[in-house]
Parts: structure tokens; C-alpha cells; sequence
């Protein structure tokens, strides 16, 4: 069984306690709980691609300012207008349309 616990690990996830285990489990559930207004995280991928929101595809590449320059000023720029662009919701849905996710790359191919 299940039992709410008030544990915060300073990101989304809803905290339970397995009373038959004693350990921690959390949820984190985009639907029902929408916490994109108090997100503070953006992910870098392996390969420089820095996505401002699990749940939209909007995203920047990075190798070209750590490429291009010794100076960090290009890279921070560029970091700083993606981070303008954080949007303040996700596209958790389902395209009723074509009954397809909106958004076209899983989660697990960003890493979070």
C-alpha cells in the first residue's frame, strides 16, 4: 500500500511511501498536476542540443557557439535567449487529430 509522504526533492514528483518496503516512490504526473510555472530546469543532450521543456520540441543547438569561439560570451547568449523562449506549459497531449503525441521525440531520448 501507498501513503502520501510530504518528501520534496525540489522537482515535480509527488512523493509515496511503499509501506510494505519502507522506500520512497515518485510520480510525476505532467496531466493531472501541471507544475510547468515553478520549472526551473532545461536538459543538455550528449550531443549539444539544449531542450527548454521536456514537453515541447523547441530546442537549441549549442556546438556551434562552443565550436566557433575560446570566449564563452557566444554560448551564454545563446543559452540565455533559449531560456527567454522556456515556455510556461507542455505539450503532454494527444493530437485528437491524428491520435498521435504532439510532441515527436519520447522523453527518453532527451534524458531527464
Amino acid at each position: 500500500s501507498l501513503t502520501d509522504i510530504p518528501y520534496n526533492s525540489g522537482g515535480p514528483a509527488r512523493y509515496v511511501k511503499v509501506e510494505e518496503t519502507g522506500c520512497k516512490l515518485g510520480f510525476i504526473t505532467p496531466l493531472t498536476h501541471n507544475f510547468c510555472e515553478s520549472c526551473n530546469r532545461v536538459r543538455l543532450t550528449c550531443t549539444g542540443i539544449l531542450y527548454m521543456c521536456l514537453g515541447q520540441d523547441d530546442a537549441t543547438d549549442l556546438k556551434k557557439p562552443l565550436r566557433s569561439s575560446e570566449a564563452d560570451i557566444l554560448l551564454e547568449n545563446q543559452i540565455d535567449e533559449a531560456i527567454g523562449r522556456k515556455p510556461k506549459g507542455h505539450d503532454f497531449v494527444i493530437d485528437r487529430n491524428n491520435g498521435g503525441p504532439v510532441i515527436k521525440r519520447h522523453m527518453s531520448v532527451t534524458g531527464g
